[in-house]
């Protein structure tokens, strides 16, 4: 008898041992198919609801209410949509964060990521297993100190319209582009060749940087903005070549946007740089001779560096549910809910699964934006940018009217070099 005990007691022991071995049992946060990603298991406990400032824009409000409901339905989250311009959000958060009134999540361009951060409005957020969906370029725009501080939302820049009807065949270098301008330009009957805001230092950007201009030195991981690269030899070379684009007529100086779009709806004008968001005004206008390239390649075969802006949704410093509204960011910008943004909003999505899909990579026209960015470069993203704009786009002014390049250059590098020195940007 005490023998059977034995070998009993022995079997309950090896059993008891075996199943403290065995599997964990299975957890039901990797169970519910939960396609954004989030682990409910390791979640604290679900707000009733967040707040998301949506740009204050009726296509992009659209979008984001569609992919909110489907978020709500899913988690059971309300997602309270609050429409608020782009631009003015920063100083709003300012206001209402501090009162308990903010949302938890903005919506803003990279660029002025490095001011958000240091006024200590946001906080950065973790990517995690995402990080590798979104291209190189968002990712570099949205990187500060080290730090992601955006779930990358839409990519931007701008490439060459041009009207079918018009030109013989898409123009591929600025060769091609000057001849259509010399053939076409005829200004007594408002007709050009070729139009763009050549006095901003966003559009004609790559027509220096291709050169070898830059803004900032950059190592690869941080810009050194003692270092301005927008007077070098290929920042000269560039203002020359936008220098004959006004003395040969080609470019008025008093062009507008306003004035460029409307002359190019009418089919007046054969080729104009601008970005995607004219895409919609241009196709009512034009229809099927609309037809969009990437920049023209400069002379020395290199393809124009064009200025790539990210816009991405950033998680507020005074957010009380900061893992659920990254959760939410997340989810918004996965590849599915970033094709229904494009689809609705006509924003392009910076996701290598989303560029790829069918619907945006057999596109004629934006896939060659997507193509454009890939020759890009994230606008500087530090507050020190904000004193490079005004002196550039005024040397731009000087130029058009046939000021001389390497004075009007040299000394708008030294006013930004002065504004950033007073403005305490280099400390």
């Amino acid at each position: 008898m005490k023998k059977w005990l034995s070998y009993a007691f022995a079997m309950l022991l090896m059993i008891g041992v075996l199943a403290a071995c065995g599997p964990d049992e299975a957890d039901p946060a990797k169970e519910d198919g939960n396609d954004n990603g989030s682990a409910e298991g390791d979640m604290p406990e679900k707000p009733e609801s967040l707040t998301l400032w949506v740009n204050a824009e009726e296509k992009q409000e659209e979008a984001v209410e569609q992919i909110a409901e489907k978020y709500t339905e899913e988690t059971g989250i309300e997602v309270k949509l609050v429409p608020v311009d782009m631009l003015e959000q920063v100083e709003k958060l300012d206001v209402e964060g501090p009162a308990g009134n903010g949302p938890d999540i903005i919506f803003q361009p990279h660029d002025r990521i490095g001011d958000l951060a240091l006024r200590g409005l946001v906080e950065p957020v973790d990517l995690g297993e995402t990080e590798s969906d979104y291209t190189d370029i968002a990712l570099d725009g949205v990187t500060f100190d080290g730090d992601y501080w955006g779930y990358p939302a839409v990519m931007e820049t701008y490439a060459m319209y041009y009207n079918k009807s018009l030109v013989d065949s898409a123009p591929e270098t600025m060769e091609d582009v000057m001849n259509v301008a010399a053939d076409f330009t005829d200004a007594s009957q408002d007709k050009y060749g070729f139009l763009m805001e050549a006095a901003n230092l966003y559009f004609v950007y790559p027509f220096f940087s291709g050169y070898g201009a830059y803004v900032f030195a950059n190592d690869g991981e941080n810009y050194d903005i003692t270092d301005i690269g927008l007077a070098n030899g290929g920042a000269k070379q560039g203002g020359e070549l936008v220098k004959t684009w006004f003395d040969e007529g080609y470019i008025p100086q008093d062009l507008t946007p306003d004035i460029m779009n409307g002359l190019f709806r009418e089919g007046k004008v054969a080729t104009v740089i601008n970005g995607p968001w004219m895409v919609r005004e241009y196709s009512e206008a034009l229809g099927d001779d609309l037809g969009v390239v990437p920049l023209p390649v400069l002379e020395n075969g290199e393809h124009p560096k064009s200025f790539v802006g990210v816009k991405s949704y950033m998680l507020s410093y005074y957010s009380e549910n900061k893992e659920w509204a990254q959760d939410l960011m997340k989810y918004i910008t996965n590849e599915e809910n970033s094709i229904t943004y494009y689809e609705v909003a006509g924003e392009m999505p910076p996701r290598h699964d989303a560029i790829e899909n069918p619907i945006i990579a057999d596109d004629e026209i934006y896939s060659a934006f997507a193509e454009q960015t890939t020759y890009g470069e994230p606008m500087p993203n530090v507050p020190a940018m904000q004193q490079i704009w005004d002196p550039f786009n005024d040397a731009l002014n000087f130029i058009s009217k046939g000021e001389p390049v390497d004075e009007v250059l040299d000394e708008s590098v030294q006013s930004m070099n002065d504004n950033i020195e007073a403005s305490g940007a280099n400390q």
